[in-house]
């Protein structure tokens, strides 16, 4: 099964996310870059794809073969899609408007001077602003064989054909492909066959440089990271997003691609201005297993946008997802679009989706749409919703109690998320996840309409 994830994120407060990602027993599948030269009625688009290209040779010499193709692959598309906009289906209750009147400017080169530091007890890369930073990463831990770092560094040329063979097979969305063009450099993890990685890799992404509210510079960076696990190999990934200093827009438009036959996502999405996450798993192979678990929280103004695809081809396929958001503010809004396709040979499929919405506010708004889509006869399959505010009666049995009712919605509204969080397999980024969880859930914090994202994966 290949599973590839779009997460293109746009960010007026700083935001810290983290997905993690775990997968085994995979199934798998030197030119110049085109200038882009389209007539659209918006110029939006090309004006994009022009200041990318023009990022790109300013920053970096040759690009190896598997990056060549998906940037020559990824401006045919851009030549072809417009930019998103309400009429749009799969952005009708998306408005992208923040970046398209912003000017979009790629960040080319690493900061001169950078402040982090890092906390994690795991093997963990560092990529600022698109650019891999090995003196603030540490891969000693990781067992010999396993390879974490930039595509023009991969030990072999077998690997690098192996990569070669699933770059630029997935057609995404238009940010998909404006991540493709620019993306200044591939971080590929390779797991050789029979390979099990007992610690997990922690990706971070600092974006350091970023524009001020009330202006139009919005400043963007394009990661990329492709994930290989070969036969009865097995490895789990956290990524990290961490955004700049106070009051700073940014756009950290970034792409996470691999291949396994089992997959597990835990994703936690509490902060972004604005925040959308496209994840598309199609099944390739017979015996697979998805799992998806989303816990979004809106507690200021933000939009949390969640689409996710599942097509099913073989047989005896195994899929379950659970999203759950909660929104908090009476302009706060979120989005759920989730397509599980079983076609005419994936008999014996069981799948199952679930989505739960609360609305803590009288204008707070979500828009959900599970969706089944079956050919198939011989199958289980089913799916639900449910929006609502907080029960009366679980409310009385608190005060009935002695809880005053501020501790009883905390404990309520932090109870509906925690059947997501507690699903995370590392402790450290379990209570990392509940602290903070926690904090926005402080009277002071819904005053100040404060905002963070977070997304796992496992």
């Amino acid at each position: 099964m290949a599973a590839t994830l779009l997460s293109p994120h746009l960010l007026l407060n700083p935001k810290l996310s983290i997905q993690t990602s775990a997968s085994k027993f995979p199934t798998p599948k030197s030119r110049s870059t085109p200038k882009i030269r389209a007539t659209f009625s918006d110029p939006f688009v090309p004006q994009i794809a022009e200041s990318l290209e023009d990022s790109l040779s300013s920053s970096s010499t040759s690009s190896p073969p598997p990056l060549q193709k998906l940037r020559d692959a990824s401006s045919q598309t851009v030549l072809s899609t417009p930019w998103p906009s309400r009429k749009d289906e799969p952005f009708r209750f998306t408005d992208t408007s923040l970046i398209r009147y912003s000017q979009v400017t790629p960040i080319s080169h690493p900061p001169t001077s950078i402040a982090i530091s890092t906390d994690t007890q795991f093997p963990n890369l560092c990529i600022v602003n698109g650019h891999i930073i090995y003196s603030l990463s540490n891969l000693s831990q990781l067992p010999t064989g396993v390879f974490v770092g930039s595509l023009s560094s991969l030990p072999s040329e077998t690997i690098t054909k192996r990569v070669s063979e699933f770059v630029a097979n997935f057609e995404g969305d238009l940010f998909w492909s404006l991540n493709g063009l620019g993306t200044l450099d591939m971080v590929v993890v390779y797991v050789p066959a029979g390979c099990r990685v007992e610690m997990p890799l922690h990706i971070v992404y600092y974006s350091v440089e970023g524009g001020d509210i009330g202006f139009k510079k919005l400043p963007v960076s394009n990661p990329r990271v492709f994930v290989l696990v070969e036969e009865g190999g097995e490895i789990g990934v956290i990524e990290e997003f961490v955004g700049g200093g106070e009051n700073k827009c940014y756009w950290a438009n970034a792409v996470t691609e691999g291949s396994s036959s089992s997959y597990e996502l835990i994703e936690v999405s509490t902060g972004g201005k604005l925040s959308r996450h496209n994840v598309n798993i199609h099944q390739v192979g017979p015996d697979t297993v998805t799992e998806l678990s989303a816990f979004h929280l809106s507690v200021g103004d933000p939009t949390r946008d969640l689409h996710s695809r599942l097509v099913l081809d073989h047989p005896r396929g195994y899929s379950r997802q659970l999203h759950k958001c909660i929104v908090a503010h009476s302009l706060g809004q979120a989005v759920f679009d989730g397509n599980i396709k079983v076609n005419r040979y994936a008999q014996q499929t069981d799948a199952g989706q679930l989505t739960r919405s609360l609305l803590l506010e009288p204008r707070a708004t979500v828009n959900v749409k599970p969706n089944l889509q079956i050919i198939a006869d011989d199958v289980k399959c089913s799916h639900g919703a449910a929006i609502s505010d907080l029960e009366e009666n679980q409310l009385f049995y608190f005060l009935a109690r002695g809880i005053d009712l501020e501790t009883a919605r905390k404990a309520l509204i932090f109870s509906f998320g925690d059947e997501v969080i507690e699903r995370l397999p590392y402790s450290s980024i379990r209570k990392k996840v509940e602290t903070h969880i926690k904090a926005l859930l402080e009277p002071k914090r819904f005053l100040m309409m404060s905002s963070k994202w977070y997304i796992f994966s496992i």
